[in-house]
């Protein structure tokens, strides 16, 4: 049974795998890849809320039929805290979930990482995956990128405490000073993690999203180095999004 249900979230190519890994050290926390139990509770609540034969029933099974999903989804844990992670989590509608359906307050660790570095490290994958419409990478409302972005900005308007933001450049350039930010604001006893010797133990099919190595984590942490051009005005549309975010006030 879970005993802490925190959330992962953020921007893309921001080192959430990495970080899962480097939590999954602790024998307390479970932490893995991409998880579906944001959107089978939102698709649960809305079709609870949108059905006419429980409305005419006068059936109140809501929250019974909602709450028990990520139990359901992480039946096989026996880990007493579970870090899920989903790009999604920061989105109102979804802090609402998060609100209403578990019974600890909501902790949301959110990565961000500059734009121009993000557009080059999925453009870099792509092309090495033979994807040929790299060009409409920033298109509104467009996943992965503009709609995980637009989650962010929510988040940093309206963080109340619940949002924790931690940089790539925190997480890969000082690890044990982000990793004693994270315990903090999750509240967790410390614990010395391996950071020679960081294996993902839960690894994504990455042939599913046709991007072959997205997932991939090394040992120990480095850069990985990306050999892209980026045209002028895709750089200069990534610094207007940054500016938009105002990504800076948050590093």
């Amino acid at each position: 049974m879970i005993k802490q249900f925190v959330a992962l979230s953020g921007l893309p190519r921001t080192g959430s795998t990495l970080l899962s890994a480097i939590l999954s050290q602790n024998p307390e926390i479970h932490a893995e890849g991409n998880s579906a139990v944001c959107q089978l509770m939102w698709d649960m609540q809305q079709s609870v809320v949108n059905s006419e034969q429980l409305k005419a029933s006068n059936k109140d099974i809501l929250d019974a039929l909602v709450k028990p999903i990520p139990h359901i989804y992480y039946a096989d844990v026996t880990k007493p805290i579970v870090v899920d992670k989903c790009r999604s989590w920061t989105l109102a509608a979804n802090v609402e979930i998060l609100n209403r359906y578990f019974n600890n307050p909501p902790k949301i660790i959110v990565l961000v990482r500059p734009m121009v570095e993000i557009v080059a490290s999925f453009l870099a994958l792509r092309k090495a995956n033979g994807w040929s419409d790299v060009e409409m990478i920033l298109e509104d409302g467009s996943e992965p990128i503009m709609r995980s972005l637009a989650g962010v900005e929510w988040a940093r308007k309206n963080n109340n405490g619940e949002f924790l933001f931690v940089t790539y450049d925190d997480l890969v350039d000082n690890t044990q000073a982000s990793l004693d930010r994270i315990y903090n604001h999750c509240g967790w006893e410390p614990f010395v993690h391996d950071l020679d010797n960081i294996i993902n133990h839960h690894k994504e099919n990455d042939a599913v999203y046709g991007l072959i190595g997205q997932h991939d984590v090394r040992p120990q942490i480095s850069r990985r180095t990306v050999s892209i051009d980026l045209p002028d005005e895709l750089i200069k549309e990534c610094n207007r999004l940054d500016e938009w975010s105002m990504y800076g006030s948050l590093c």
